[in-house]
């Protein structure tokens, strides 16, 4: 195996692993298809990501910032497709109020 795909971003970054390392890769795919369906579903490369623990973040806070643009630009239709709770998480990991649904 010479690339990791979506999926493994997605278990690496759930497993906490080398998340330095593992944030970027997934950031990169997320820029070209913010709602990408590593596994599971369509967006939970994106929501595995905003769950990285804040301390990961903070290593790379130009990444962050790239990530939250892409939030904020996603159409309100295309966050009401995700999954109970993906509205909550995004506007925490934004740093807005929680959207009452």
């Amino acid at each position: 195996m010479d690339e990791l795909g979506p999926a493994d971003l997605r278990i690496l970054i759930a497993q906490q692993v080398a998340l330095p390392y593992v944030l970027p890769l997934a950031v990169r795919l997320l820029i070209e298809e913010t709602l990408l369906d590593a596994c599971f579903y369509e967006g939970d490369l994106l929501l595995t990501a905003v769950n990285a623990p804040a301390s990961a973040w903070a290593l790379l806070p130009e990444l962050g910032a790239r990530l939250r643009t892409l939030i904020t630009a996603l159409p309100d239709t295309a966050v009401a497709g995700l999954p109970r709770g993906a509205a909550e998480e995004l506007a925490r990991f934004v740093g807005e109020p929680a959207p009452l649904l």
